[in-house]
């Protein structure tokens, strides 16, 4: 359906320029990281929108530029596109200086007398022409576009440059928005890291003070320097009954009314159902390892990074079951299972886990109710462990409100990108309610 007002032109069309390194690397050409002053970019520098300099960059030399970038220099506003692992990452040439161009990375360069380099950036980045190229991708380990591929791939447009920069500047108004909540909640994060580290450390006070060893009195332990009112116990010390691994019987075709956990279930954020089997409901065994809702729960197999992760179940609708490579963990009334969950992320336990974990195989390694019980851990009063928790919970509501916030946004993004680089609605539509709501 043909909009007034908008063209549809093969992407070839629309450009002055293709730089194309497919299959290339500057590395081949003497190339080492730190070798000079003038930035390589790699598949892996490219993100969704802008590039990511903290990534591993190779450095080259004027001469090693002049010698691979034959076809021309790079210019602020190039469109650069990744054709291959990732597929589809989209973000301009940020300032003047020059860049070699490294492979699996495609330069576009585009005819600012039809085009403004704005609108393609946005527009590549849009799902519905990622789509276009997901499906004229081919390969089996790193899936790519071939160049023929690419260029017939049509760009619609309003034909006016004025529509083009009004529907750029909205879109990149709301990038901007996400890139300051991202910030913020990068900046949040790290915070809570710190702030949940010094609360495992040193505590709250009834004051609601962070101890420091310049205000409270201290002592040493076999872990290191800690309150005085605390004490280093291992988790065998804290359990109401022994840890219980759970039951894997063969997961069923059919759903009988009975879900499974898998280990996918227990991360680095806790518990969540994002991995559920169907469970048989016929075999016995399966009472055994029936969950109840706030059941305690540690993964005894993954990989070094993994193995150890956990959670608190929580009821999922329906019965389930935790299979034999989880453990299910039961506190006395000395402990708060939360504040277990936080302490099983610290550092101090966390290295413990880590290092005792035994296997045959380098990708999975395996821990037991041992390895578990014999953990050691920082253990302050009930009172103290929920004014930690309450601390932590405050930082994690802030947090989880700019999340949600930044979903947002990003969705909002999403039904812009839908209906303003289609013509669905017309930027001056759009200009004229936001006018009309604020008047």
């Amino acid at each position: 359906m043909s909009v007034e007002g908008w063209a549809s032109k093969p992407l070839s069309e629309l450009l002055t320029l293709i730089m194309d390194f497919r299959g290339r690397t500057p590395k081949k050409l003497d190339m080492e990281w730190g070798g000079g002053e003038i930035p390589a970019l790699s598949a892996n520098n490219v993100e969704m929108g802008k590039i990511n300099f903290s990534k591993e960059c190779y450095l080259g030399s004027d001469t090693l530029y002049k010698k691979w970038m034959t076809k021309g220099n790079t210019q602020q506003g190039d469109v650069v596109l990744t054709t291959e692992a990732p597929l589809g990452n989209v973000a301009l040439i940020p300032d003047e200086r020059q860049y070699i161009l490294s492979q699996r990375v495609i330069l576009l360069r585009v005819d600012n007398s039809i085009l403004s380099n704005d609108y393609l950036n946005h527009y590549l980045m849009s799902e519905f022409f990622q789509n276009l190229m997901r499906q004229q991708s081919s390969g089996t380990t790193a899936t790519g576009i071939q160049r023929a591929k690419l260029e017939p791939l049509p760009i619609k447009f309003p034909v006016s440059k004025s529509e083009q920069i009004q529907i750029s500047e909205i879109l990149s108004t709301v990038d901007r928005a996400i890139a300051q909540t991202e910030a913020i909640i990068a900046k949040q994060q790290r915070i809570k890291t710190g702030l949940m580290q010094d609360l495992l450390t040193k505590g709250i006070d009834e004051n609601g003070n962070i101890r420091s060893e310049e205000t409270h009195e201290f002592k040493d332990s076999a872990i290191g320097r800690i309150p005085v009112e605390w004490e280093v116990k291992q988790i065998s010390n804290v359990l109401s009954s022994p840890p219980k691994n759970g039951y894997s019987p063969q997961e069923s075709d059919d759903w009988q009314g009975i879900y499974m956990l898998g280990l996918g279930c227990l991360t680095a954020d806790g518990f969540r159902p994002i991995q559920l089997k169907k469970s048989p409901s016929n075999d016995l065994r399966i009472s055994t390892a029936l969950l109840n809702d706030g059941d305690f729960l540690i993964s005894r197999s993954n990989t070094r990074d993994l193995v150890g992760l956990v959670g608190i179940y929580y009821d999922v609708g329906e019965p389930c079951i935790y299979p034999d490579l989880m453990v299910r963990l039961r506190f006395n009334d000395t402990t708060n299972s939360q504040y277990m969950q936080k302490t099983f992320s610290s550092q101090i336990v966390r290295r413990q886990i880590q290092n005792a974990a035994t296997g045959t195989s380098s990708s999975m390694v395996k821990i037991n109710s041992e390895i578990i019980k014999n953990c050691y851990f920082l253990h302050p009063n009930l009172d103290e462990q929920n004014r930690i928790l309450d601390l932590l919970n405050k930082y994690s509501q802030i947090l989880e409100i700019n999340i949600k916030y930044l979903q947002k946004l990003k969705s909002k993004k999403t039904a812009l990108m839908q209906d303003l680089l289609t013509g669905k609605v017309r930027v001056t539509e759009l200009l004229k309610d936001s006018e009309a709501v604020s008047s």
